[in-house]
């Protein structure tokens, strides 16, 4: 038993080693551009045998290419592809903030702005006021779909083979507010595209409540979300309608500050796509 446990720690070790190596071959074809075999394995200290199944393998996925002619290797195109969404994030979160910092301001709330990736909606920004009782980061967070006033968003927008897809799984229960029947879901989904806005009362955590607003591209895709969350004796049902109004408000301005104009693109943007979704 011991001998087998020390062979799984050893495989392991090799995989971070390979994973470091091909991180490794990334950097120095950053810094030093087109590059042979034998240059990469010198900068690895590492075989040219090595070295080679390392490029061909980052070769495979896309993140290194190489010349038919001189057979050296350089970044490939798939490394510009991850650096874009990355790019993208950035882009929303610096042209949100000013806006998420008024916003929690007014509200004396938390806002975030929430992206899609895979089918879980991330945090990539908060802005918290001073008098808010919720002192949680949820920067970096991944949060369900289904239960969240930004998830519900962002899933109402997503091409409706995808939405399906997601709606036929199994939803979870994390209050007895959540809403699990796909059918009550769907018609819920329908509702904030037709209103332009979502609000889930403690369907998420007991006791937090918020509502949430689409971002949209120049394109009109909808990228983001800009959700306001707080405690639910704070947030009461009677307060929703004008904390939806402000939201929605803000998500357009954010929209407009990244080219958004929606008399330029009509009106067929509502279910194009979104960053993430799966494609049938």
């Amino acid at each position: 038993m011991e001998h087998a446990g020390m062979s799984k720690d050893h495989v392991k070790r090799a995989a971070v080693q390979s994973v470091d190596r091909a991180i490794e071959v990334l950097e120095i074809l950053s810094r030093d551009g087109w590059s042979g075999v034998t240059e990469v394995a010198n900068g690895l200290g590492v075989h040219k045998s090595t070295a080679y199944r390392l490029l061909s393998t980052l070769k495979d996925r896309g993140l290194v290419e190489q010349d038919a002619g001189t057979e050296r290797y350089r970044l490939g195109l798939g490394i510009v592809a991850l650096a874009s969404s990355v790019a993208a994030d950035f882009d929303i979160a610096r042209s949100a903030w000013p806006i998420c910092q008024r916003l929690s301001e007014q509200t004396q709330e938390t806002v975030t702005v929430t992206v899609l990736v895979g089918e879980e909606a991330v945090v990539i920004y908060q802005a918290t006021s001073p008098s808010s009782v919720i002192s949680v980061d949820w920067t970096g967070r991944h949060v369900p779909l289904h239960c969240t006033s930004d998830g519900k968003t962002l899933l109402a927008h997503v091409p409706e083979n995808w939405q399906r897809r997601v709606l036929e799984r199994p939803l979870e229960r994390f209050t007895e507010n959540t809403i699990v029947d796909p059918a009550h879901l769907e018609e819920q989904l329908q509702a904030i595209r037709d209103e332009g806005s979502a609000y889930v009362i403690e369907e998420f955590e007991v006791g937090l409540s918020s509502v949430a607003a689409p971002i949209r591209s120049v394109s009109g895709t909808v990228i983001a979300a800009l959700s306001v969350s707080g405690p639910s004796f704070r947030l009461p049902p009677s307060a929703i309608p004008a904390l939806r109004e402000l939201t929605a408000a803000a998500a357009a301005d954010i929209s407009r500050r990244l080219g958004f104009h929606r008399k330029s693109v009509g009106t067929e943007w509502l279910r194009d796509s979104a960053p993430g979704a799966i494609e049938s």
